[in-house]
């Protein structure tokens, strides 16, 4: 797909499905030029074809957030960089005994280490630019304490630690830097969850899902996509370091 040299530029981590998709179809509705960075090549062409129906541009980039060489491979390509999107991330279910060493690294590498890829190499090319919009995608996990979240809350937690110092450290330098904390959303992880777990009662224990959000239902994808799109839109300019819940009353509830 060409780009244009005079739109801003977008890139989107795990853009090929879920919230990832739902804020490149967001972004690009903006003007923004969509870069999507994903592992899945069949999940980010069904993304850039929904987003040049709607008469937007982009491109896809395969890329391993938790690998040094793939994420710095990927910024290098890009012209500029105006919002960075940092939304790829594993889930795990259990406490601190089930959590296993090999589980912890892995959520470490994807989850952690991965965010700090994207900024490490997206950074540079936005302060080249005179700045532009970081979101990263926190949890209500980072928050409250959720049952058998143990390894997700901590790298959720670490999502939001990480959004406040580069929030602090280039306030004065034109990056605004947020994140977003969902409760529970309705995506495709969800729906593959259900199918694995609970087979055979997939509808029944979507149900009961739903009803532990406050407000009776699940998220959606485009809700949150929203709340991104505006955070990097110039009607968010006076906010940076801040942690939007968008949870259905979950925390309110607690």
């Amino acid at each position: 797909m060409s780009h244009s040299a005079e739109k801003p530029v977008a890139a989107v981590t795990g853009g090929g499905s879920g919230i990832g998709r739902a804020t490149s179809l967001a972004l690009a509705a903006q003007g923004f030029d969509i870069r999507i960075f994903d592992l899945s090549p069949e999940g980010a062409e069904e993304t850039l074809g929904l987003i040049r129906a709607a008469g937007g541009t982009g491109s896809f980039e395969r890329v391993d957030v938790s690998d040094t060489d793939s994420v710095q491979a990927a910024f290098s390509l890009l012209p500029r960089l105006d919002a960075l999107i940092n939304n790829a991330g594993v889930a795990h279910v259990g406490n601190v005994l089930d959590a296993t060493p090999d589980d912890i690294d892995r959520l470490y590498r994807i989850n952690i280490r991965g965010v700090y890829h994207c900024l490490h190499f997206g950074l540079p090319l936005m302060l080249k630019n005179g700045g532009g919009s970081i979101v990263n995608l926190a949890s209500i996990a980072s928050k409250v304490g959720i049952p058998d979240r143990f390894a997700y809350s901590m790298t959720k937690g670490a999502v939001l630690s990480m959004t406040l110092s580069v929030a602090r450290d280039f306030v004065d330098k034109g990056v605004r830097c947020n994140c977003v904390c969902p409760a529970r959303v309705h995506t495709p992880f969800v729906d593959g969850f259900l199918a694995k777990t609970y087979p055979g009662r997939e509808a029944e224990m979507f149900a009961k899902l739903s009803e532990g959000q406050p407000i009776g239902r699940m998220g959606t994808p485009d809700e949150v996509a929203f709340l991104i799109a505006y955070l990097c839109s110039p009607q968010a300019s006076f906010i940076t370091g801040s942690a939007y819940d968008i949870d259905g009353g979950f925390t309110l509830l607690r």
